[in-house]
C-alpha cells in the first residue's frame, strides 16, 4: 500500500458515480478505488493529528473500514470534504481514546509508596501508615470504591451492586481516589 503514489484528483462527477456503484453492487473493490484516489489526503489529516507515521497508516485502513459502512449510511454530496471530515473526527476520537487509557494503576500508586524502595521493617510500617492516613483523606465513595475494588478485589459491576452507584460513577471513583492516593503519597515521600 503506498500512500503517496498519486496526486488527489478532483472530478467529483467520477466519485459521484464510484459511490452509487458501490451502494448498488456493495464491491468494495470500487470503494477502495475511489479511496485510493485520496489515501495522501486522508494519510496527511492523520499525520497532522497523531504525529506517527505507524499510527496513521493504521488509522488510514482503519478509516476504510469505518468507510465501507458509513458510506452507505450518509448522503454523501462531495466526497473529498466527507472524507476529510471522517479522517479528522476518527484521529480525535483515536486521541480521545487514547487519553482516556492513560491512566493511574494501582502500580503508579504504589510506586510513591517508600516501602517499595526499603526492606527495613520500620519503612515499611511508616509507609503503610502513610498509605492508610492517604486512605483516610479520600471521600467516603472514592475510599470504599477502592477499598472494594483492591483490597476486596471485585469487579465494578460488583462494587456498583454493593455501594448503590452507578457503573460510570464507580469507575470514577476508583479512578479520582487512586489519583488522589499518588498525589498524597508524593507528598508524604518529601
Amino acid at each position: 500500500m503506498s500512500f503517496f503514489s498519486r496526486p488527489v484528483k478532483t472530478d467529483n462527477t467520477d466519485d459521484e458515480a464510484q459511490l452509487s456503484s458501490y451502494r448498488k453492487s456493495g464491491e468494495i473493490a470500487v470503494l477502495g478505488r475511489l479511496f485510493e484516489k485520496y489515501m495522501p489526503l486522508i494519510y496527511g489529516v492523520c499525520l497532522k493529528y497523531l504525529k506517527d507515521e505507524d499510527e496513521s497508516k493504521d488509522a488510514v485502513i482503519g478509516i476504510f473500514e469505518e468507510l465501507i459502512t458509513k458510506v452507505k449510511q450518509h448522503e454523501v454530496k462531495q466526497f473529498r470534504s466527507w472524507v476529510y471530515v471522517l479522517s479528522r473526527n476518527y484521529c480525535l476520537m483515536q486521541l480521545r481514546r487514547d487519553k482516556k487509557a492513560e491512566v493511574v494503576s494501582l502500580d503508579d500508586v504504589m510506586e510513591c509508596a517508600p516501602f517499595l524502595h526499603h526492606t527495613d521493617d520500620n519503612d515499611r510500617e511508616r509507609a503503610m501508615m502513610a498509605l492508610e492516613r492517604c486512605m483516610e483523606k479520600l471521600n467516603e465513595m472514592q475510599k470504599q470504591s477502592i477499598h472494594l475494588f483492591y483490597l476486596q478485589e471485585r469487579c465494578y459491576k460488583e462494587v456498583a451492586e454493593i455501594t448503590g452507584y452507578a457503573m460510570n460513577d464507580v469507575k470514577s471513583h476508583i479512578q479520582n481516589g487512586k489519583r488522589n492516593l499518588k498525589i498524597c503519597l508524593e507528598k508524604n515521600r518529601e
